[in-house]
């Protein structure tokens, strides 16, 4: 392995991105209150939890104990004691982990603002749109409900909930609000959807759908595209396919024909909403489109609600598509990173927990672009875990992996007779 040798672990390495003052400029301002244990040294600690899928908190202490020399490297930091990092995660305001990534992100995005624009080509992203698609949802991370009475979401379950504005293009959060699973999507729709600017896309599924907040965005200059929502009552003022088209579409549904990842059009009309509340909240016309498109390799029909009537109606299904790149993102936070086993029952820790393995995956996604990594998240997270307390650059090692795996040629054989280990049991047997 030719990667040069550095001063600083991977776990240092890492670190180093997060501006060197910053953590202690929070610690004053959410006047957190310090002894041995920095908030410098909790904030590692917890970063050191995700990158190598600590599982409880005297594994943390463990680990960083037997390494205290190479962690002492690190910003002076120094090991927890395990009641030392509970309190903390308990005990100190879990805001200032959630500024420290909003304000990380802000450094990296002056620092390397190619990286936030387009650090990652999510194969689902439509290229020909320019303006910034954000795409909107939640997910739903299980707690024990025992323990955890101020997330108390079914009888038997407790459960938080990240609600999330993802920019597709650089496929990092704009906006992240995390709550109890109680919390209903549309009521976080409009703090989502609040930054959003004249011109940009908004996409999101039927659970968000409010037509109060949607004819909101309309006015606004947002253009938004949603699934039709069971139930709602409208008239169709127009059709604006051609009747041809229409009975083709018909007749390949009927006959199974499909071309391809190909959507088939069954209609594409101008609706009035009627409802009774419904027409208040929405008094303009919206666009419905109705497609057969593949899903999981299965023809399945769809209705799409939009504000648009210029696009074609393969961009509103493109758009639409392209929203379960959000699923992805949740997959890497919860199953790559790990954002299962909580270290805490509190709302304070768990809290804690989950805006630094935000940052975990916003500093591997940067040292992943800035060594031109091309493969995928899981591999560059797996590398990372297993070489934390190496002194090896990180950087000329993701290079050097990253060509090994790309070169595609096979390790010459091993020599078995040179390896093989030579065993003499003597009189084992007498």
């Amino acid at each position: 392995m030719d990667s040069q040798g550095h001063n600083l672990t991977i776990l240092g390495q890492i670190v180093k991105h997060i501006p060197a003052k910053l953590i202690e400029k929070l610690k004053r301002k959410h006047h957190i209150q310090t002894r041995a244990f920095s908030a410098t040294s909790h904030v590692v600690a917890m970063l050191f939890a995700q990158l190598s899928h600590a599982l409880s908190l005297n594994d943390i202490c463990d680990c960083l104990r037997l390494h205290s020399g190479y962690l002492a490297q690190i910003r002076d930091c120094t090991p927890p004691s395990r009641n030392g990092l509970a309190h903390a995660n308990a005990k100190r305001d879990a805001s200032m982990a959630e500024e420290l990534f909003w304000d990380t992100f802000e450094d990296i995005r002056e620092k390397y603002p190619a990286f936030i624009t387009g650090s990652r080509q999510y194969p689902g992203l439509p290229h020909r749109f320019r303006r910034a698609i954000h795409i909107v949802d939640s997910t739903t991370i299980q707690l024990i409900a025992k323990c955890m009475d101020w997330a108390k979401h079914r009888q038997q379950k407790a459960a938080v909930k990240m609600h999330l504005d993802l920019d597709l293009k650089s496929f990092l959060p704009n906006l992240a609000i995390i709550g109890p699973a109680k919390d209903s999507d549309s009521k976080k729709a409009r703090e989502l959807c609040a930054p959003i600017r004249a011109g940009e896309i908004v996409v999101f599924d039927r659970a968000y759908v409010d037509f109060g907040h949607l004819h909101d965005l309309a006015m606004r200059g947002v253009t938004w595209v949603t699934r039709y929502k069971e139930g709602i009552l409208y008239d169709i003022v127009e059709q604006q396919l051609p009747h041809e088209e229409m009975e083709q579409a018909r007749h390949m549904r009927d006959t199974g024909k499909f071309r391809g990842q190909q959507p088939i059009f069954l209609s594409d009309r101008r609706i009035r909403l009627t409802g009774e509340e419904t027409a208040v909240k929405y008094p303009e016309d919206v666009r419905m489109v109705v497609a057969i498109m593949q899903v999981d390799g299965k023809p399945c029909e769809m209705s799409f609600l939009t504000d648009n009537f210029q696009w074609s109606p393969y961009s509103i299904c493109e758009l639409y598509r392209a929203r379960w790149g959000i699923e992805t993102f949740f997959k890497e936070i919860k199953q790559t990173l790990q954002l299962a086993d909580f270290m805490g029952t509190g709302e304070n820790a768990i809290r804690w927990q989950i805006w630094t393995a935000l940052l975990a995956y916003l500093l591997l996604r940067l040292v992943g672009w800035l060594a031109s990594w091309k493969q995928s998240f899981r591999r560059l997270f797996t590398l990372v875990k297993g070489m934390i307390w190496s002194r090896r650059n990180l950087i000329a090692l993701i290079e050097f992996v990253d060509v090994d795996i790309g070169a595609g040629e096979k390790s010459p054989p091993v020599r078995l007779a040179a390896v093989q280990l030579q065993f003499d049991f003597g009189d084992f047997w007498l």
